[in-house]
């Protein structure tokens, strides 16, 4: 099974391993990151966000602090917040309407639980591959997922899994996947009108797709594609936080999601509402096409560094997991190593921040959705701290060593990414 099989486990699209054999492990892996990141701000080491995520709070420089309360925020902010949010995801206030969960995939889940009929099918589309985070929205709202690439194969998908009356109810659709590859907007808007044409309620999983869809392939915002539910998160790519998920779409659906969220308890407290609204403000799409610039000078620098398998995609650079694996037996003079491929770039994102400082975005998902390596979104400010495109190159080369000397044995490396009481 490789690291894009169809067929998951507990809805990843990549072989768990020994070591990382559960969301348990991975969070016992982070723990040990946190270990790393207290040592080192201790000692005043460097410390540097390689994430490309911001799940700071970008809080207004004179915000009153009696605003920060649930309830002072959610009655004077709301309004703004709906204002801002329609315009950021291209609805209209007459048929949409917006509001904030505590995560992304919170978004998601709330979506899924007031859409999705327990023993439906729901279909998928996306250029590669949907996120976990939807895999299990559907599975545990009671549906299955039947996941499919690209617009040929989603129409096969709805004519063979459609009702009596060869209808669907829904469907996902997903702009820009966790590989960061895209749908053409051609095909996005396919994908719709074949849903709607079959009767289904469309929901987008727009997690960054929502800016850079817009900013960088010109394509329509969220709602303007003709989604019924559109869902990004406000950490990613263009916007400066806080980590919440917003949720958009026609009034009806988003009055249930929100009831539903608050009964589970994933909506977004409203004393975020005031960084909330300064994130929106502050969006420019000029920025993530800055980003997008400034992570490409240091992809070339990885290529030229690592070689050809370092990937590109028009967005950001991969490390992809079986090739870090590779590369690490190659480095060990060892034929194969005993471990899987997220094992094998979980060694080396565990390595780069406890030697070099950088925090990179294996450790923003638990699990990670992907076992590549993912450089994505980097701001130039970040890239200058660290000393530069080349300077990032040499610390993930010098970090590959350093695995390479812990790989071959499965104790060690369990160590490494467990801690001293593995």
């Amino acid at each position: 099974m490789t690291d894009t099989d169809p067929s998951r486990t507990d809805g990843l699209p990549y072989p768990p391993g020994a070591i990382l054999a559960d969301t348990q492990a991975h969070l016992d892996k982070l723990a040990e990151a946190w270990r790393h990141i207290q040592r080192r701000r201790a000692a005043g080491l460097p410390l540097h966000n390689a994430s490309g995520l911001e799940r700071g709070l970008p809080l207004p420089a004179d915000v009153d602090p009696w605003l920060l309360d649930d309830e002072w925020a959610g009655a004077l902010c709301a309004e703004k917040v709906r204002e801002l949010g329609l315009g950021h995801l291209g609805g209209t206030p007459d048929r949409h309407d917006v509001f904030v969960t505590n995560r992304l995939t919170a978004a998601l889940y709330a979506a899924f639980q007031i859409t999705v009929r327990p023993g439906t099918t729901v279909v998928g589309v996306s250029p590669s591959y949907s996120h976990p985070a939807v895999v299990r929205g559907v599975r545990d709202a009671g549906g299955v997922l039947v996941d499919t690439v690209g617009a040929d194969a989603f129409e096969r998908a709805l004519d063979e899994h459609g009702d009596e009356h060869g209808d669907v109810p829904v469907v996902v659709l997903t702009r820009l996947a966790v590989t960061y590859e895209a749908l053409p907007e051609k095909e996005l808007n396919r994908a719709v009108e074949l849903a709607h044409a079959r009767g289904a309620i469309v929901i987008v999983d727009d997690a960054g797709g929502a800016r850079v869809g817009p900013a960088v392939l010109g394509q329509p915002r969220t709602l303007e594609l003709g989604a019924d539910l559109g869902a990004t998160g406000m950490d990613k790519y263009g916007l400066a936080g806080p980590r919440v998920g917003l949720l958009g779409g026609r009034t009806d659906l988003v009055a249930k999601a929100r009831a539903r969220a608050f009964e589970l308890g994933t909506e977004c407290r409203p004393m975020l509402y005031p960084a909330v609204v300064r994130s929106l403000e502050g969006y420019r799409p000029e920025l993530v096409r800055e980003l997008v610039a400034s992570t490409r000078e240091v992809g070339e620098a990885l290529r030229e560094r690592l070689g050809d398998w370092v990937e590109h995609t028009p967005f950001i650079t991969r490390l992809p997991g079986e090739g870090v694996r590779d590369e690490l037996a190659r480095r060990a003079g060892a034929q194969s190593l005993e471990l899987a491929a997220i094992e094998a770039t979980a060694a080396l994102s565990m390595i780069l921040l406890r030697d070099h400082g950088l925090l990179t975005v294996h450790f923003a998902g638990m699990p990670p959705g992907t076992a590549a390596l993912l450089i994505k979104f980097l701001p130039a400010r970040v890239i200058s701290a660290i000393g530069g495109p080349e300077a990032f190159a040499a610390a993930v080369d010098g970090a590959l060593d350093e695995a390479a000397a812990v790989v071959t044995d499965p104790a060690a490396t369990r160590r490494l990414l467990h801690g001293a009481q593995a």
